[in-house]
């Protein structure tokens, strides 16, 4: 039943315009009741001056001031009167912190603003402009005095030796700020950070950041940054510090060419060593025993005066720095005479050769393009038509006509020497002429083997000249028509493409 009572009995509109009017007049009315007008919130930096305003707002000018006092708040609970001003007995600083570094603005009640001078981190809390009034009673106004402080950066590298855990490598401060730091770090080593907090006596806060990683030798002198962002800063603060990590040195022996021969003058061996701290000791010995003769010795560098089968012997190398000691040996071998140095080729000759080589792969492309350029258009169709076959008895008409493929009563020889008869398919070869036709079945003999001959060439020669085939003498074909007898057979001239 309850659920359903506010569906049953909804707002009406004139309640909710009586609830937004009476919400407007209590806003209001607060407004109006808020006669002591200063700032929320200010903000100042130690050894600065801030000024706190304030000011009584009386619109219809029926209260009467009595007095006006300043009460300073540092925690919940604490209120210390720091300034008073009354119109008859005048200022008074009854605070002895304050004393010397709080004056008022304005010698009136209206406008009892006041500066303090030589901000301490302490004087941080709420300042609070009171008055004493008539017949309201008090009316105030509370400002929050932020002190802020800029803190001191600083990023400093930790030496460390070589091992197998992570120890600090690095560290970054920012010092004494208010609001505390971030601290942040920049590097492509691998490792990682802790930070923690260290409250100030006077609201200031350290903050400290260690950058951590298992050092190696290869960290040495590695870059790491660190980057502390605050308030108080226009800008990020960064630092860059280069990382030392100690390690025993290692050493090589360099200068040996394999070409040590005898009378050789001023050969040259190098102890290269490297280690953090640099090795400060570099001693040279010789596995035979004492130093030959003919080797001076200075520092890493050992030099062969005249070579000779003295110096056919072992020289040791050996360095130290304050984390230990290596050394390294190297074996030299006198020969009798002078081993001939090839010169390796010169850039210039080099890249000459590489020049001429692409030369010549693209002449051979080129030739081979070339030569499959004149078979492609050697294999392709001819140019010309040919020209088409006589039939008997109407050589234009045969002439003119497009060729067909053979059928049972008209062949085209393959070879001037090859006829194929008409009634059996079969070729016959070399005709005889004494016969009479005998060969041809008893029939009269198909050509004249002069007729043939002359025929063939001179069709070879119109062939030539374009297939100029309807320029043909249509008396020469008659010739040709009268040797074959009507319904046995014809043969077509040769077609020469």
């Amino acid at each position: 039943m309850s659920r359903d009572h506010p569906a049953r009995c909804p707002v009406s509109p004139v309640r909710n315009t009586l609830l937004i009017a009476a919400s407007i007049l209590l806003a209001a009315q607060g407004i109006v009741s808020q006669k002591v007008r200063v700032e929320e919130e200010v903000e100042a930096y130690p050894t600065e001056s801030v000024d706190l305003r304030c000011e009584f707002i009386d619109g219809g000018g029926r209260t009467k001031l009595t007095q006006v006092s300043w009460i300073w708040e540092p925690i919940d609970g604490q209120r210390d009167n720091i300034a008073v001003y009354h119109p008859v007995y005048g200022q008074s600083f009854p605070n002895p912190s304050f004393k010397d570094r709080v004056v008022f603005l304005h010698n009136t009640l209206e406008n009892p603003s006041i500066r303090i001078s030589n901000l301490k981190m302490s004087d941080t809390g709420r300042y609070t402009c009171e008055y004493a009034t008539y017949p309201s009673g008090n009316e105030q106004g509370t400002t929050t005095l932020i002190m802020l402080a800029k803190p001191k950066n600083s990023a400093n590298v930790v030496t460390v030796q070589a091992e197998t855990k992570s120890v600090v490598v690095a560290t970054c401060e920012a010092m004494d700020g208010k609001p505390a730091a971030t601290i942040k770090w920049l590097g492509s080593v691998g490792g990682n950070h802790t930070t923690n907090t260290t409250n100030g006596p006077d609201g200031t806060v350290t903050v400290r950041s260690e950058y951590r990683l298992v050092p190696t030798a290869a960290d040495n002198g590695r870059e790491v940054t660190c980057m502390v962002e605050q308030k108080t800063q226009e800008r990020p603060w960064a630092h860059t510090v280069q990382l030392s990590v100690e390690y025993p040195p290692s050493v090589s022996i360099e200068g040996y060419d394999n070409n040590w021969y005898v009378g050789r003058s001023d050969a040259v061996l190098l102890c290269m060593a490297s280690g953090n701290p640099v090795p400060t000791t570099i001693t040279w010995t010789a596995a035979s025993g004492a130093m030959p003769d003919t080797v001076e010795v200075s520092g890493n560098k050992l030099t062969v005066r005249k070579v000779d089968d003295a110096v056919n012997t072992t020289f040791i190398c050996e360095v130290k720095n304050k984390h230990g000691a290596s050394r390294h040996q190297i074996t030299t071998i006198v020969i009798e005479e002078q081993r001939p140095v090839t010169p390796g080729p010169s850039s210039g000759a080099v890249i000459g050769g590489i020049l001429g080589a692409l030369a010549f792969i693209g002449i051979i492309v080129g030739i081979i393009f070339f030569i499959r350029k004149r078979q492609e258009d050697g294999e392709a169709p001819p140019k010309h038509k040919p020209p088409p076959p006589v039939k008997a008895g109407s050589s234009t008409e045969m002439l003119n006509k497009p060729s067909e493929p053979p059928t049972a009563t008209e062949t085209f020889p393959l070879d001037p020497e090859v006829y194929y008869e008409t009634t059996g398919g079969e070729p016959v070869t070399n005709m005889d002429e004494e016969s009479g036709g005998a060969l041809n079945g008893g029939a009269p003999k198909a050509r004249d083997d002069s007729v043939k001959y002359d025929k063939v060439n001179e069709l070879k020669d119109h062939a030539n000249d374009g297939f100029r085939g309807n320029d043909l003498d249509s008396s020469n074909h008659d010739q040709l028509a009268a040797n074959i007898s009507r319904g046995e057979s014809f043969v077509s001239p040769a077609m020469y493409v």
